[in-house]
């Protein structure tokens, strides 16, 4: 799909393919470092998917964006969300996530897989658990 169309994309539809994407590399690089038990790739997979986590990898990779990744990642943010936030969260840790959930989305549909697994490496190299 052309970036054009990946972009009239609501955001949360893309953060919910972004929450998908992003999960995946986590459950996927935590089963490529070590065999283990269920129970502690869950725990430690939940390190890394939290909202927290997420909003720090925000901070990280905003200065590194495209002007068309950084418009994604604020429209993510700004998206509405109603009032769920999770209760080891604030809102504007969740809304952090959200955005970069979306700007895994949008790269996604738009066929950046190479930009998404830059952009994973980049987060989970330097953003401490």
């Amino acid at each position: 799909m052309d970036k054009h169309t990946a972009k009239q994309y609501s955001p949360l539809t893309m953060a919910f393919l972004g929450d998908a994407v992003y999960s995946e590399l986590v459950r996927s690089m935590l089963v490529l470092r070590a065999n283990m038990s269920v129970k502690k790739l869950h725990a430690a997979s939940v390190r890394y998917v939290r909202a927290s986590y997420q909003a720090a990898a925000y901070d990280l990779i905003l200065p590194v964006l495209s002007e068309d990744e950084a418009d994604i990642l604020r429209r993510g943010r700004n998206a509405p969300s109603g009032s769920h936030v999770p209760k080891n969260s604030d809102r504007d840790e969740y809304s952090k996530a959200t955005a970069v959930e979306t700007l895994f989305g949008y790269l996604k549909l738009s066929g950046e897989d190479s930009r998404i697994n830059e952009l994973f490496e980049m987060i989970v190299n330097k953003v401490e658990i």
